[in-house]
């Protein structure tokens, strides 16, 4: 059986790796800030699917958790064949109105703790020749929006980057892109969702699937809906003079209230 760490583990998108890699028969490190709800992850799905949970309450903003997490990473006795980096959160307000703590504590989340996990699962992947990642970045990074936008955008040319020199070494990475999910994420940086229109929406199982089946398929980077396919080749044609004014709009409409 093989082993998939996934962080943010509890909610959103990453409880919906969890729920699928465990039916799926893999074994789970599941990493979190909230250690109550982490146990009681671990119990539902050993309970209901029989693989191995095992939890690690870790705070990615933190040292001390990004610290934690590169430790697992390395247990060499204890090797980890999947890496979900799905850990994030938005901040709410535009540039200049977010406290400059706030803003480093999202580059520590978004950039600096995928680069070091990423960093400590791949060298043991490499040394056995197989493994995978999926970096969990959103749609925003190929708009020109905010801070947030531009840490996706990070996590996104920095998997493709890795993913083209770890080429042959038999390790997988992929840049997982969903707009809009149904998760806590817009409710925990206080941001109003009933301006955002049902179709822009995805449900974060049919995320999931679509996600993993594109990794197999040896994909860097994956946008994993139709509806998101089309817009993002919309966005590929607009000048970026242009887009800059069309996603800034488009912030004010759909984005936090």
């Amino acid at each position: 059986m093989t082993t998939a760490l996934i962080t943010g583990s509890t909610a959103g998108i990453g409880a919906a790796f969890a729920r699928r890699l465990a039916a799926q028969g893999h074994n789970l490190v599941l990493v979190a800030r909230d250690a109550k709800r982490l146990g009681e992850q671990a119990t539902e799905l050993h309970d209901r699917h029989g693989i191995e949970a095992e939890v690690l309450a870790a705070d990615l903003s933190t040292e001390e958790g990004i610290a934690a997490v590169e430790q697992r990473l390395g247990d060499r006795t204890h090797p980890v064949d999947l890496l979900v980096n799905n850990a994030g959160f938005g901040n709410k307000g535009r540039y200049l109105e977010v406290s400059m703590a706030d803003e480093l504590t999202m580059l520590k989340v978004h950039i600096e703790a995928v680069l070091r996990l990423t960093s400590a699962a791949t060298e043991s992947m490499r040394s056995r020749g197989r493994g995978g990642v999926i970096n969990v970045a959103s749609v925003a990074a190929f708009v020109p929006r905010g801070t947030y936008g531009a840490s996706k955008a990070w996590v996104v040319q920095f998997t493709q980057g890795a993913a083209r020199d770890l080429g042959g070494s038999g390790v997988r990475l992929m840049a997982l892109c969903p707009g809009f999910v149904r998760t806590e994420f817009h409710q925990r940086a206080g941001m109003g969702t009933d301006n955002i229109p049902g179709w822009m929406w995805l449900d974060a199982d049919k995320l999931v699937a679509a996600a993993l089946a594109d990794l197999a398929r040896g994909k860097t980077v994956s946008i994993p809906d139709p509806r998101y396919k089309a817009l993002m080749g919309v966005v590929k044609l607009t000048p970026r003079g242009l887009l800059g004014g069309v996603s800034s709009r488009t912030g004010r409409k759909y984005g936090p209230q």
